[in-house]
């Protein structure tokens, strides 16, 4: 996938489930994954990772066309993946207070 990805391409090439009360976000079925963001991405720009208030464990963010991926990587190395349309990529990056998305 290249930097005109959009959140459909990744929703259609992976298993996602909704995530409860979030109108607009997916996490992806199975579980932890040992997969980095940019793996999913392709060329698409993969922000560093960060450190959040927000957010438990550090987050990396990629933004795409109509929406954008958010991962989380947990202190075993392993990462949950989060799939946000426009509207709740925004919304997520508003509660994390993660600007530019």
């Amino acid at each position: 996938m290249d930097k005109r990805t959009s959140w459909r391409d990744l929703a259609s090439a992976y298993d996602w489930r909704p995530i409860p009360g979030c109108p607009g976000r997916f996490v992806l079925c199975g579980g932890k994954s040992a997969l980095h963001p940019a793996a999913f991405v392709g060329g698409a720009t993969v922000w560093p990772e960060r450190r959040v208030p927000g957010a438990r464990d550090p987050v990396v963010v990629v933004p795409l066309a109509e929406g954008g991926l958010l991962s989380y990587r947990h202190e075993d190395g392993r990462w949950t993946h989060t799939l946000g349309d426009g509207d709740g990529f925004g919304r997520k990056l508003a509660q994390l207070g993660i600007e530019g998305g």
